[in-house]
C-alpha cells in the first residue's frame, strides 16, 4: 500500500506525512511545479512536481497508483478515476469516496458549474476546521488498518 496525495491545495499533508512515516507507508506528494520547495522531506516521503496544467497532477497520480493504494484528493474527477482503478480514495474533510456516492458528487459539481456558467453564484466550501482534521486523521488510520473495508 502507498499513499498518493493531490498536494496542491491539500490541507492535511502534514497529517498524511506524519502517519505515513510513523507507520512506514510510502507517501508520494504530487504537486504543481509552481509550488516547488527545497524543503527536505522525511524518509519515505517523495515529492513529484508536474506541469501547471489543470489535470497534470491527476494524470500522474493515475499513472502511479495501483489497486489498493490510497489517494487523497478533493477532486471528484480524480476520485472517480481512482475508484475505477480499485484505489481507496479519501477526501480531506474525512469521508471516503465510494461507488455509491461518486455519481451524486459528480452530478452536484456539474450542476454547480452550469449555474456559475449562467451567471448564478454558488456557495464555496465551508472553512476547514480542527474537527475536519481530526476526522481525516481517524479515517486515514482506520483505512490503513482495515483497507479491505473500503
Amino acid at each position: 500500500m502507498k499513499i498518493y496525495v493531490d498536494a496542491d491545495a491539500c490541507p492535511v499533508k502534514n497529517i498524511i506525512i506524519e502517519e505515513g512515516v510513523r507507520l512506514e507507508i510510502p507517501v508520494t506528494l504530487v504537486t504543481s511545479i509552481s509550488h516547488y520547495s527545497n524543503a527536505d522531506q522525511p524518509i519515505g516521503v517523495e515529492t513529484i512536481y508536474v506541469d501547471t496544467g489543470a489535470e497534470a497532477a491527476d494524470y500522474r497520480i493515475m499513472k502511479l497508483a495501483k489497486k489498493g493504494d490510497i489517494i487523497v484528493t478533493q477532486d471528484y474527477g480524480l476520485a472517480s478515476l481512482g475508484l475505477a482503478k480499485g484505489c481507496i480514495v479519501l477526501h480531506h474533510k474525512g469521508f471516503t469516496y465510494t461507488n455509491d456516492n461518486i455519481d451524486q458528487l459528480l452530478q452536484t459539481r456539474y450542476l454547480s458549474a452550469m449555474a456559475r456558467k449562467s451567471g448564478k453564484r454558488t456557495k464555496g466550501p465551508k472553512p476547514f476546521t480542527d474537527e475536519d482534521r481530526n476526522q481525516f486523521r481517524n479515517l486515514l488510520l482506520e483505512t490503513i488498518s482495515r483497507p479491505e473495508k473500503y
